[in-house]
């Protein structure tokens, strides 16, 4: 299958289903505000390490997790009712991303959430895109995650943990949130053995394009979130 080149002259892409077996559809482009819109609107995401040029991909299949399947075990549903964190959104989106980057350092040096994509997404959040939800402890951030949010759709980049669960229980912040203002689903992009414990599950590329087409056509929950 061709990869296809793209230029700074237009926003436009291939079509998704024209990437190769392992996904990737296009190199270039930049991460400009509406170039991003549209890749998400197509199912598409840039995914790239330091030094690299941007990648765009569509995986088939495509991991994604429906907020009302969630698998919440015993021990994360006591830590909840516990209330052993106090959860948050968009209070700290710069802060939570710079941590998903460096934790994906540790175990990743490749990481793709390099200082192009932090800029990127710190602007998709200034302009009411994307979200962050943020797990305090003690006053200190100890986990989160952030993605965009389009239709009726939200799109999970990276999540992070400092102290056990944090992350998991902004995972089911997000996921009742999503459930009270009826959003669709989660795109998890690409499979996870941990993902997968939490209920996501794969889908054929075709059948997510499908779906993701159909909550496109809902209006966007655009703005500053309310967890809480």
């Amino acid at each position: 299958m061709p990869i296809f080149k793209l230029t700074d002259k237009t926003t436009s892409f291939p079509p998704p289903h024209l990437a190769d077996p392992v996904g990737l559809l296009a190199i270039g482009g930049d991460l400009s505000e509406k170039r991003l819109l549209r890749a998400y609107r197509m199912g598409i995401f840039p995914w790239f390490a330091h030094n690299e040029p941007i990648l765009w991909w569509c995986p088939d299949p495509r991991l994604v997790l429906y907020p009302d399947e969630l698998n919440i075990s015993r021990r994360l549903a006591r830590i909840i009712r516990q209330n052993r964190f106090e959860v948050t959104s968009d209070n700290a989106f710069e802060q939570v991303i710079t941590c998903c980057a460096a934790a994906r350092r540790r175990n990743d040096p490749g990481t793709w959430i390099v200082s192009d994509m932090i800029r990127a997404y710190c602007d998709l959040f200034a302009s009411g895109y994307a979200h962050s939800i943020e797990a305090w402890q003690d006053g200190k951030l100890a986990g989160g995650l952030y993605g965009v949010s389009l239709g009726g759709v939200f799109f999970g980049e990276s999540m992070f943990t400092r102290v056990a669960n944090a992350s998991k229980v902004a995972l089911a912040a997000l996921c009742a949130y999503l459930r009270k203002n009826d959003f669709d689903f989660i795109d998890c992009q690409i499979t996870s053995a941990h993902l997968v414990t939490l209920g996501a599950r794969e889908i054929s590329r075709s059948v997510f394009l499908r779906i993701l087409e159909r909550s496109m056509q809902r209006p966007s929950l655009r703005g500053r979130w309310d967890i809480g």
